[in-house]
């Protein structure tokens, strides 16, 4: 159905997909979303969800409620946060737009724009919406038209405010810090809203752009639920609000700083696409909804037909100790190791002796490459793995020679100091000859050598005074010109991938995943960390796109000392790497690297593209499962943390398998387990059991140290 200005609009639209539908209500002035959740039979027709809405006039209110509306305004008399906040020096009622819905466009069930226009001040805001049929996850975003003969100042245009049932009473946020992102902090809804904001420039360690909203019954494998995320790599603002009349609604969009984004006449703002998804069956259904979107939608069918090679990178094995000499040494190491891919990280370029000095000079430093790159690209390829290397394109170190010859060139404020951040400045991206500067030096060091087939893309600080060359802020044109250079050159080299690290975790959504092929995950290759940020992230990234390393024995960050055993499990279960001196290793670690790693490539399409089963825990392990769509093949991971408090561990359930399919169980890792006294685990190697019992019946956990991980293979029989 098309409908135009001078057609009669629809009193409703429906979108549906394989399991949820989406009502909207059309017949108000402005578009509103009336339901969305379990998908709806044929009895369910608006007439009826119209009726079942019918409010009474409150005591001391409005007699009709303002609706929660895609885009929520003043100008309609909402008392909740608006969706648009406008001002202008010329046009002084533009704060209080409102506008009628004039046109509605959908061709299918699945897609359909909404156009608002407010004729008074001739501004106009475009909804759209697309469900996804297959994977339930909507995707939704504003963009708003300056159609007016004056100058309109942007505070906030979010993207469609979504509303949620009243039975929804639980906000789960994602929240951490530098080498510990991605916790879970969940807090019961109160009369007001909750209000996260993120001003960092990025993404950010400590305010993912995501939330959960769920009942208070719902776990990892039951309950209603609901998942948003917005995908930007800027400042971002998310609210979570519960009204006085018992209406909650969820609103997400950029953050925009005074006279950030102003609008000439004919201009337009395009919000920020928000993500958002149900599931009835949990929170680890919800997960794979979103990993099914990102492996359909957000990453390219090239992406998805290349296996994920079993990284190298040379950070916490030599930081800035950069010898030709010992590179071929590590690298014939980790080749032997069952590596495919080797990582040059930070120190290879001119005056790069450490991190003081050296970002912007984007060439090689001949005092230590004398011959250049050519040796150490050349033997790593002799040896069958790729190579790749490491930038901070967006940063600029005081002490360079580009510094020194434009000092101008990045981001400050007129009469604020600088603050000092890792001994480095930010580039200012909206200048054309900075974007141009460092698309030259990345497309000369990748013309060189050609064979560079990986690039590690990092930023390692926040953005503090956000002010470009005309004194204004300038995240979002940032942000926007960031995402056109990594276009720009994936498009002149097609075979090169890029990673999105920014001191780790700073900058993982959909927004930069959208323009690189993985991200990393945290800085922090302490095991026991892992566990919790990689679950934390699991909630809306797919294990293929979470970078996960086996580091040293001794965690650089944390000094925690964690079996080869243990880190190995760990990283098994994302895109895995190493990430330490190979010439620490023992003869046991060794060999223990090498088995891991052939088990990783035998079992890595499916852990890359299966479904996750996280399970719920009692606080003292951390298990999940990866099952193929099919439910005949199978790996479940038990992470022993803490000592139990009784004398036996728990029972583990192996859910998520079909309930009337034998399988065969074996245990895979380790290969070696110490034990108290002998369990099930010397009995079971290779029985068959049936899918029903393995789920509700369980399987008796041996006793182990904590800090033991167990990893176990299913097969159909």
């Amino acid at each position: 159905m098309t409908t135009t200005p001078n057609m009669k609009l629809p009193a409703s639209v429906q979108l549906e997909s394989r399991d949820v539908s989406i009502v909207i209500d059309c017949s108000g002035k402005t578009p509103a979303v009336i339901y969305f959740g379990s998908k709806l039979n044929k009895q369910s027709p608006f007439n009826m969800i119209q009726l079942l809405r019918t409010r009474q006039e409150a005591k001391c209110a409005v007699v009709v409620e303002a609706p929660i509306s895609l885009s929520p305004s003043m100008g309609e008399g909402f008392t909740g946060g608006p969706g648009i906040e406008l001002s202008s020096h010329e046009y002084h009622n533009v704060w209080s737009m409102g506008g009628e819905l004039r046109s509605v466009k959908q061709n299918n069930a699945q897609e359909v724009e909404f156009e608002t226009v407010d004729a008074v001040r001739s501004i106009s805001l475009i909804h759209r919406l697309v469900l996804c049929p297959e994977t339930n996850v909507l995707s939704a975003s504003t963009e708003l038209k300056n159609q007016s003969h004056s100058t309109i100042n942007v505070g906030y245009c979010a993207a469609p405010t979504i509303p949620l049932p009243d039975h929804i009473t639980k906000l789960m946020s994602f929240e951490g810090r530098w080498s510990n992102e991605f916790h879970r902090n969940t807090v019961d809804l109160f009369l007001g809203a909750v209000l996260r904001e993120n001003r960092k420039g990025k993404t950010s360690h400590d305010n993912f752009p995501g939330a959960v909203l769920h009942d208070k019954y719902t776990n990892e494998s039951q309950g209603e639920c609901y998942g948003f995320h917005l995908g930007w790599s800027g400042n971002h603002r998310t609210r979570v609000e519960l009204l006085p009349e018992q209406r909650t609604y969820v609103q997400m969009g950029e953050l925009l700083m005074p006279s950030e984004v102003t609008l000439q006449a004919g201009q337009s703002y395009q919000s920020p696409t928000l993500y958002c998804s149900f599931s009835k069956e949990g929170f680890s259904q919800l997960s794979n909804q979103f990993h099914n979107f990102v492996r359909q939608h957000i990453l390219t069918p090239k992406q998805q037909s290349k296996a994920r090679p079993v990284h190298y990178n040379t950070w916490e094995g030599i930081y800035f100790d950069h010898n030709v000499d010992t590179l071929k040494g590590l690298a014939d190491r980790v080749a032997k190791l069952g590596v495919e891919r080797f990582v040059l990280d930070d120190g290879w370029f001119k005056g790069r002796r450490g991190d003081n000095a050296g970002l912007g000079d984007w060439t090689v430093d001949y005092e230590i490459y004398p011959d250049g790159l050519s040796p150490i690209i050349d033997h790593v390829n002799e040896l069958g793995m790729e190579f790749g290397i490491w930038f901070e394109p967006e940063m600029v170190n005081p002490d360079s020679d580009l510094y020194r010859a434009h000092p101008d060139w990045v981001l400050q404020t007129e009469g604020n100091e600088q603050l000092r951040f890792r001994n480095q400045l930010v580039l200012d991206l909206t200048r054309p000859e900075v974007v141009a500067y460092l698309y030259k030096c990345i497309d000369d060091i990748l013309r060189e050598y050609p064979t560079i087939r990986y690039i590690k893309w990092d930023m390692n600080r926040d953005i503090n005074h956000a002010g470009n060359a005309i004194g204004v802020p300038a995240v979002s044109q940032q942000t926007h010109a960031l995402y056109k250079l990594i276009d720009d050159l994936r498009i002149a080299h097609p075979d090169v991938e890029i990673e999105s690290c920014s001191s780790g975790g700073a900058r993982v959504d959909y927004g930069v995943l959208s323009h690189t092929d993985r991200v990393w995950t945290s800085d922090s290759n302490d095991a026991l960390d892992r566990l919790n940020i990689q679950r934390g992230c699991s909630f809306f990234f797919p294990s293929e796109v979470m970078g996960a390393h086996v580091g040293p024995r001794d965690c650089h960050i944390t000094g925690r000392h964690i079996s080869i055993e243990m880190r190995a499990a760990v990283s098994f279960f994302g895109h895995m790497g190493l990430e330490m001196d190979p010439r620490e290793l023992t003869e046991h670690e060794v060999t223990a690297l090498q088995q891991v790693i052939a088990l990783h490539k035998k079992h890595r399409s499916l852990i890359h593209s299966g479904n996750l089963i996280r399970l719920d825990t009692d606080g003292n392990s951390v298990d999940f499962g990866i099952v193929n769509e099919a439910q005949t093949q199978a790996l479940y991971a038990y992470n022993s943390v803490t000592e139990t408090k009784r004398t036996m561990p728990k029972k583990y359930r192996f859910q998520g398998l079909n309930p009337s399919t034998n399988y065969r169980l074996n245990l895979i890792w380790p290969t070696v387990l110490k034990e108290y006294s002998p369990s099930i685990l010397s009995q079971i190697e290779g029985k068959v059991f049936n899918g029903q019992l393995l789920s509700d019946m369980g399987m008796q956990l041996p006793i182990s140290f904590p800090q033991t991980s167990l990893i176990f293979e299913l097969t159909a029989v």
